[in-house]
């Protein structure tokens, strides 16, 4: 055989030869408990390679379940590698490296179906050279851990009671969420945070009527308040009591964690309750705000809470019915705004109505987005670790001034939602991704330190 044909023979040959395949590892999976450090790598690939990582889940929604997807592209190294926590994607669903991007850039697939995911919190990998798949791993992002368990304590409607297992007395943790009040906090977040080794009391106080495409419909909690108006702060020592008749509950070690209205609740009732240990103030107020709601006579001109029955002074807004008039002729609301002109307009209403942070004993954890659409989260976090520093006390402080309102998660569920209704919480779905997944793992620890485990 002429040389020259050799060559090409051998060349045919091995272009028929089988690549050494691709293999995409994600680590631990296939199951973590949200929030839990992912990896995601690919190896066996050829070096210099352009590959595709796509990412999907269903998400429920009003209406059935909703599609997500990202996607991003990598350049395979030297070795055919691509360490997705290290390496930037060349183009796709976000910029930088991050670990997280691939599933805090998932953004609604338009008119798409859900993915093939047939359990709540998976996630289909998928890598691909161009449309050709070329492996596919599948991780489940659990709501709680396995030893986790969830019961409904009577005596607090729509609450929930999370313990891990195991015979051994632990800290407990008090949830209180924000103005959307029912018992979304309460079912999502303490199972998770039980996850992490404490008893966890999840306690809605407030139940506001829903709102439907149909038209209004009933509050999810009758029994509980309808507007916010003079809520109980006494509420969370009836708590407290309760917890520690709980087998396994170490009630010295009660810390209470509390997101936007369910912040200001926390901050307000451990400058009274020295029982408290430890506060986590997500997206906190440093003021006690008017209330609302149609379900209370006057309401706009009451206080958000009350004390041993007596209302709390309170700064009031200044053009909140303007602000929601708006949205008649779609015109997107930033509550922040009214209660900016608020707090302007009324500087000895705000002396008045300050929370006393500096009689707070225990440790203080603050989350603040300095592009909070919805209340100066920033600006009110920075206030609050202030007069705390004045006074000697410890206190955790993280500010991002990129961020939104919506800070309570973990960086690990998509972020590209928050601002695409009228409503809006301000912030970037990268900056409050990266917020919330900086955050998440300094909660954890803030509450190690202050309440054990």
């Amino acid at each position: 055989m002429p040389f020259c044909r050799l060559i090409a023979a051998c060349a045919v040959a091995s272009l028929s030869l089988p690549l050494a395949a691709q293999t995409l590892t994600v680590r631990p999976g296939p199951e973590v408990v949200a929030g839990e450090p992912l990896h995601l790598a690919v190896e066996g690939a050829r070096p210099g390679a352009r590959l595709t990582l796509r990412a999907s889940r269903s998400i429920a929604a009003e209406g059935g379940a909703r599609a997500f997807q990202s996607q991003a592209v990598f350049v395979a190294d030297a070795a055919g590698r691509v360490d997705v926590d290290a390496q930037a994607p060349v183009e796709g669903s976000y910029r930088h490296a991050d670990a997280r991007g691939l599933f805090w850039s998932m953004a609604p697939v338009a008119g798409g179906a859900a993915p093939d995911a047939s359990r709540a919190g998976e996630v289909v990998l998928q890598l691909l050279d161009g449309d050709r798949p070329l492996a596919e791993r599948r991780v489940r992002l659990l709501p709680q851990a396995a030893d986790v368990v969830v019961t409904e304590p009577a005596e607090f409607p729509g609450a929930r009671f999370a313990t891990p297992g195991g015979a051994a007395r632990r800290p407990a943790l008090i949830v209180l969420g924000g103005s959307e009040g029912g018992s979304l906090a309460a079912r999502t977040s303490a199972p998770l945070l039980a996850s992490q080794g404490y008893a966890v009391l999840g306690l809605p106080y407030y139940s506001p009527p829903g709102w439907s495409p149909q038209g209004p419909t009933p509050p999810e909690l009758p029994a509980l308040p309808g507007s916010f108006v003079d809520i109980e702060l006494a509420r969370l020592a009836q708590a407290r009591d309760w917890l520690a008749r709980q087998p396994g509950v170490d009630a010295s070690r009660i810390g209470v964690y509390g997101v936007s209205k369910g912040a200001e609740f926390a901050l307000a009732a451990a400058s009274r309750m020295p029982w408290i240990k430890a506060v986590a103030a997500i997206v906190p107020s440093d003021v006690i705000w008017e209330g609302w709601g149609s379900q209370a006579p006057e309401a706009d001109k009451r206080s958000s809470f009350a004390w041993q029955g007596q209302a709390l002074p309170w700064v009031p807004y200044e053009g909140f019915a303007e602000e929601f008039a708006g949205a008649a002729q779609g015109q997107p609301i930033r509550i922040r705004r009214p209660l900016d002109k608020g707090r302007a307009a009324h500087p000895q209403r705000v002396a008045a109505a300050r929370i006393e942070v500096e009689k707070i004993a225990a440790p203080v954890f603050l989350v603040g987005g300095g592009d909070d659409q919805v209340w100066d989260s920033a600006g009110m976090a920075r206030a609050i670790a202030a007069r705390r520093a004045d006074a000697g006390l410890a206190t955790v402080a993280l500010v991002y001034p990129q961020a939104g309102h919506a800070l309570s998660g973990h960086g690990w569920s998509p972020t590209t939602t928050y601002n695409e209704g009228l409503m809006k919480f301000g912030g970037q779905p990268e900056a409050d991704a990266r917020a919330q997944g900086e955050a998440w793992p300094r909660l954890l620890a803030f509450l190690r330190e202050s309440l054990g485990r």
